[in-house]
């Protein structure tokens, strides 16, 4: 295997995985129109569709689930969903595949490839238990999660692929994550889930009005029972059944997650501003939170129009990617100048 082969193989992979990158993006926002439009048990089967692999006719639905009674729309929103998903599992293996020759490469990230192997197959299982459990919050929370971890693997496996492809490598170990950093990275994933758990609990316009939640700084709330990770498994979570005080309690954990979130990402922008290579991507996600910060607020006070809670989930998308890019360049610092060689450049300057 020639050099010049690797080279193309390589820039192949690394264009591939960008690929894999937006049509994770599209299947994540498709996933979140799919329960937007209430569409999640538009098919009350997995992996077909009352049976068969596209959506049947209404008397075959009718013989296969009498108690689920078929809408053609509903169901084929779901099937689309399920299609794309598909096809990403597919794109996956094709990388594995295709990189299985160049592992012996060094710095070929093969690891990466089996993790996103790995998580592409959590998250196949992850969409058959929506279905089965019958959007069962904790599934669909972790569903979304899912989701986005393929979506990061993607972009990690671009990144490396992208510099084996260029013939760089690194100049210096990669930095470790300091305290500061692993704190705004929980925080994101934390905010992630309480959004994800919003979602399912259908708890998105559960206090009216901002800042003031249904015209109290803090009303009536059942925390024990909006965070209770044990919920009966077995009815249709379809509209949620929690009651009014527990679905505020898990928005306003969701509005506080959101100003711990934003403290977190001001004080790294205020300690790394002086970095050059960091100071576009930590503007970049300073600004990419306010965007999400003013789509969650516009939600609220518009009562959740279906094409602005789309948007707040591209937002949650970006935030994702910005935070994902931050890591990067933070952990492949600049190698340092050579003393040396800079003061005889000042000596015969002068």
């Amino acid at each position: 295997m020639t050099s010049s082969w690797q080279q193309r193989r390589l820039a192949l992979l690394a264009a591939l995985s960008l690929i894999g990158v937006f049509f994770t993006v599209t299947v994540v926002l498709v996933g979140a129109w799919t329960r937007l439009v209430d569409a999640g048990l538009g098919c009350p089967d997995w992996p077909g569709c009352y049976g068969e692999l596209v959506v049947p006719d209404a008397e075959r639905a009718l013989i296969h689930s009498p108690d689920a009674p078929l809408e053609n729309f509903k169901a084929w929103v779901e099937m689309t969903h399920r299609y794309l998903a598909s096809s990403l599992g597919l794109l996956v293996i094709a990388l594995l595949l295709l990189g299985a020759r160049l592992r012996g490469v060094a710095g070929y990230p093969w690891c990466v490839s089996l993790a996103l192997l790995g998580m592409i197959l959590i998250q196949g299982a992850f969409g058959a238990f929506t279905v089965t459990l019958k959007l069962w919050p904790q599934v669909v929370t972790l569903h979304l999660l899912g989701g986005l971890s393929v979506m990061l693997l993607f972009l990690w496996l671009h990144l490396r692929l992208r510099r084996l492809a260029r013939g760089e490598q690194p100049m210096v170990r990669p930095r470790r994550l300091s305290p500061l950093w692993v704190a705004a990275v929980l925080l994101l994933f934390l905010q992630l889930a309480l959004g994800g758990w919003v979602s399912s609990n259908y708890a998105g316009i559960a206090c009216q009005g901002f800042p003031a939640c249904n015209g109290q700084w803090w009303p009536d709330t059942d925390w024990s029972e909006g965070f209770h990770l044990t919920q009966t498994v077995g009815p249709s979570y379809l509209h949620g059944q929690l009651h009014a005080e527990a679905r505020t309690a898990i928005q306003i954990g969701h509005r506080v997650g959101a100003g711990v979130l934003g403290l977190a990402l001001l004080i790294l922008a205020w300690r790394h501003w002086q970095e050059p290579r960091l100071r576009p991507w930590l503007g970049a996600m300073l600004g990419g939170y306010a965007m999400q910060f003013f789509l969650g607020v516009a939600n609220v006070l518009l009562w959740l129009p279906l094409w602005l809670a789309l948007a707040h989930t591209a937002g949650a998308v970006l935030l994702v990617i910005l935070m994902t890019l931050a890591v990067w360049h933070w952990r492949q610092p600049v190698r340092e100048p050579n003393r040396h060689l800079q003061a005889e450049k000042e000596w015969v300057h002068a």
